[in-house]
C-alpha cells in the first residue's frame, strides 16, 4: 500500500483552478505553438511557413534592385566609353559610313599604267622585261629625288 510522503516547511499549496496558459491568448485566436526549435522557440507550420514566404520574397526583390543596379552601371560605364570615344573623335559615330577608303583614279590615255595603280593579280610581264626594268623603277619612283 502507498504511504503518505512528508512535505517540507517550504511547500505552498495549488490553487484549484489551473491559471491561463501563457502560450496561448484568452480569446483562443492563436493558434497552438507546437513546433518548438532546439533553441526554444515555438511556433505553429503555417507561422514558419508564412515567414518562409516573406523570405523568399525578400530575396526575390533583393534580387531584382541588384540586377537593374549592376546594369545601370553598365549601362554607365558604355556611356562614359561613348562619351570617350565622341572626345577623341567627333562626329565619327554619327555616321554612316564607317570604313575610310581611298578614291580610285582611272588613268585615261596612258598606255604604260604605273605598277602601284594596277591591281594586285594581273602584273603585265612585258613591263618588267630586264631591258625596261630601269624606265619602271623610274615611273614607279620618279617623283623622289636624289640627295
Amino acid at each position: 500500500m502507498p504511504s503518505a510522503v512528508t512535505l517540507p516547511y517550504t511547500y505552498k499549496a495549488v490553487p484549484s483552478s489551473l491559471p491561463q496558459s501563457a502560450t496561448v491568448e484568452p480569446a483562443g485566436s492563436e493558434k497552438p505553438k507546437y513546433v518548438v526549435s532546439s533553441s526554444g522557440h515555438a511556433a505553429h507550420p503555417d507561422d514558419i511557413m508564412a515567414s518562409c514566404k516573406s523570405l523568399q520574397e525578400h530575396i526575390a526583390r533583393t534580387k531584382t534592385e541588384a540586377s537593374e543596379k549592376i546594369q545601370a552601371w553598365e549601362r554607365g560605364i558604355k556611356e562614359r566609353e561613348l562619351a570617350e570615344k565622341r572626345r577623341v573623335a567627333p562626329g565619327w559615330l554619327d555616321r554612316e559610313e564607317k570604313i575610310l577608303q581611298p578614291t580610285r583614279t582611272e588613268a585615261k590615255g596612258d598606255e604604260n599604267p604605273d605598277l602601284m595603280d594596277s591591281a594586285a593579280g594581273t602584273i603585265n610581264t612585258s613591263t618588267l622585261s630586264p631591258s625596261r626594268e630601269g624606265e619602271e623603277l623610274d615611273r614607279a619612283f620618279g617623283g623622289l629625288q636624289m640627295r
